[in-house]
Protein backbone atom coordinates (compact mmCIF):
# COMPACT_ATOMS: atom_id res chain seq x y z
CA UNK A 1 0.00 0.00 0.00
CA UNK A 2 1.51 3.27 -1.04
CA UNK A 3 1.73 6.33 1.68
CA UNK A 4 1.29 10.01 1.31
CA UNK A 5 3.78 12.30 2.49
CA UNK A 6 0.96 13.48 5.50
CA UNK A 7 1.07 9.85 6.95
CA UNK A 8 4.75 10.25 7.90
CA UNK A 9 3.86 13.18 10.22
CA UNK A 10 1.07 10.87 11.63
CA UNK A 11 3.36 8.15 12.22
CA UNK A 12 5.99 11.00 13.87
CA UNK A 13 3.31 12.37 15.99
CA UNK A 14 2.10 8.71 17.29
CA UNK A 15 5.94 7.83 18.05
CA UNK A 16 6.43 10.99 19.88
CA UNK A 17 2.80 10.39 21.90
CA UNK A 18 3.81 6.15 22.41
CA UNK A 19 7.42 7.34 24.45
CA UNK A 20 5.93 9.98 26.38
CA UNK A 21 3.94 9.73 29.44
CA UNK A 22 0.33 11.74 30.12
CA UNK A 23 2.56 14.15 32.28
CA UNK A 24 4.82 15.20 29.56
CA UNK A 25 1.87 16.02 26.68
CA UNK A 26 0.60 18.40 29.17
CA UNK A 27 1.55 21.53 31.21
CA UNK A 28 1.01 21.33 34.58
CA UNK A 29 -0.86 25.25 34.33
CA UNK A 30 -3.73 23.76 31.93
CA UNK A 31 -3.60 20.07 31.69
CA UNK A 32 -5.73 20.55 28.35
CA UNK A 33 -2.65 22.24 26.58
CA UNK A 34 -0.67 20.02 24.92
CA UNK A 35 3.42 20.54 24.53
CA UNK A 36 4.69 19.01 21.30
CA UNK A 37 7.52 16.96 21.78
CA UNK A 38 10.14 19.71 20.32
CA UNK A 39 9.31 21.97 23.56
CA UNK A 40 9.29 19.23 26.04
CA UNK A 41 12.96 17.78 24.48
CA UNK A 42 14.41 21.41 24.29
CA UNK A 43 14.31 21.86 27.84
CA UNK A 44 16.60 19.48 28.77
CA UNK A 45 19.07 20.13 25.62
CA UNK A 46 19.93 22.94 27.60
CA UNK A 47 21.67 21.36 30.21
CA UNK A 48 24.06 18.70 28.55
CA UNK A 49 26.70 20.28 26.86
CA UNK A 50 26.91 19.26 23.22
CA UNK A 51 29.30 15.96 21.85
CA UNK A 52 32.28 16.47 19.96
CA UNK A 53 32.80 14.14 16.87
CA UNK A 54 36.08 12.51 16.53
CA UNK A 55 38.12 10.37 13.92
CA UNK A 56 41.02 8.27 15.45
CA UNK A 57 43.58 6.58 13.72
CA UNK A 58 46.76 4.91 14.22
CA UNK A 59 50.28 5.08 11.75
CA UNK A 60 53.27 3.11 12.65
CA UNK A 61 54.39 5.97 14.96
CA UNK A 62 51.44 7.76 15.88
CA UNK A 63 48.11 7.50 17.28
CA UNK A 64 46.08 11.33 15.90
CA UNK A 65 42.87 12.68 16.98
CA UNK A 66 41.27 14.83 14.84
CA UNK A 67 38.17 16.98 15.53
CA UNK A 68 36.15 19.67 13.77
CA UNK A 69 35.98 22.73 15.69
CA UNK A 70 35.44 25.76 13.35
CA UNK A 71 34.34 28.24 15.07
CA UNK A 72 36.73 27.85 18.23
CA UNK A 73 39.52 30.06 18.92
CA UNK A 74 42.58 28.21 20.58
CA UNK A 75 42.01 30.73 23.96
CA UNK A 76 38.33 28.85 24.07
CA UNK A 77 39.97 25.63 23.76
CA UNK A 78 40.88 23.05 26.14
CA UNK A 79 42.81 19.70 25.55
CA UNK A 80 44.43 17.81 28.58
CA UNK A 81 45.29 14.44 28.93
CA UNK A 82 45.60 11.99 32.37
CA UNK A 83 46.45 8.19 32.21
CA UNK A 84 45.49 7.57 28.72
CA UNK A 85 42.40 9.63 28.97
CA UNK A 86 42.48 12.16 26.65
CA UNK A 87 39.27 15.45 27.28
CA UNK A 88 38.68 18.14 24.86
CA UNK A 89 36.22 20.66 25.56
CA UNK A 90 35.75 24.76 24.51
CA UNK A 91 33.03 27.16 23.62
CA UNK A 92 31.64 27.60 19.82
CA UNK A 93 30.35 31.47 19.71
CA UNK A 94 28.67 32.53 16.83
CA UNK A 95 29.81 35.72 17.10
CA UNK A 96 26.21 37.32 17.10
CA UNK A 97 24.66 37.72 20.16
CA UNK A 98 21.01 38.39 18.29
CA UNK A 99 17.68 39.23 19.92
CA UNK A 100 16.08 37.39 17.50
CA UNK A 101 12.67 36.10 18.67
CA UNK A 102 11.11 34.13 15.57
CA UNK A 103 13.62 31.08 13.98
CA UNK A 104 12.89 29.75 10.98
CA UNK A 105 15.92 27.04 10.82
CA UNK A 106 18.36 26.75 13.81
CA UNK A 107 20.78 23.24 13.08
CA UNK A 108 24.31 24.71 14.41
CA UNK A 109 24.99 24.21 17.83
CA UNK A 110 26.50 26.73 19.66
CA UNK A 111 28.00 27.02 23.01
CA UNK A 112 30.20 24.46 25.53
CA UNK A 113 31.05 21.17 24.03
CA UNK A 114 33.42 18.53 25.44
CA UNK A 115 34.20 15.02 24.95
CA UNK A 116 36.09 12.64 27.15
CA UNK A 117 38.03 9.59 25.25
CA UNK A 118 39.77 6.27 26.92
CA UNK A 119 42.99 6.48 24.10
CA UNK A 120 43.08 2.84 22.15
CA UNK A 121 46.79 2.52 22.48
CA UNK A 122 49.58 3.19 25.08
CA UNK A 123 51.00 6.77 24.17
CA UNK A 124 53.46 8.82 25.51
CA UNK A 125 51.79 11.76 27.17
CA UNK A 126 54.55 14.04 27.39
CA UNK A 127 55.33 13.49 23.37
CA UNK A 128 51.87 15.23 22.19
CA UNK A 129 51.40 18.19 19.14
CA UNK A 130 48.31 19.90 18.96
CA UNK A 131 47.54 21.86 15.91
CA UNK A 132 44.65 24.03 15.14
CA UNK A 133 44.36 24.67 11.50
CA UNK A 134 41.67 25.82 9.09
CA UNK A 135 38.62 24.55 11.95
CA UNK A 136 40.64 21.24 12.95
CA UNK A 137 42.20 20.23 15.95
CA UNK A 138 44.79 17.63 14.75
CA UNK A 139 46.39 15.55 18.10
CA UNK A 140 49.19 13.58 17.57
CA UNK A 141 50.63 11.40 19.96
CA UNK A 142 53.77 9.04 19.76
CA UNK A 143 52.64 5.62 20.80
CA UNK A 144 54.53 3.67 23.14
CA UNK A 145 56.48 0.62 21.06
CA UNK A 146 55.27 -2.43 22.48
CA UNK A 147 58.15 -5.26 22.69
CA UNK A 148 57.88 -8.30 21.18
CA UNK A 149 57.48 -11.35 23.38
CA UNK A 150 60.33 -12.97 24.15
CA UNK A 151 61.17 -16.73 24.26
CA UNK A 152 62.18 -18.20 27.52
CA UNK A 153 64.11 -21.19 27.35
CA UNK A 154 62.78 -24.11 29.88
CA UNK A 155 65.48 -25.77 31.76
Amino acid sequence: MARKQNDDLLIEDELAAAFLNDDELTTNDNPAAVVTTEEAWSESEDDLPGQLALDVYETDEKLVVKARTAGVNKEELDVSISDGILTISGTLSSGDETDATNWHIQECYWGEFSRTLALPVNVKEDEVEAILKDGVLTISFSKVKQEQAKKIQVL
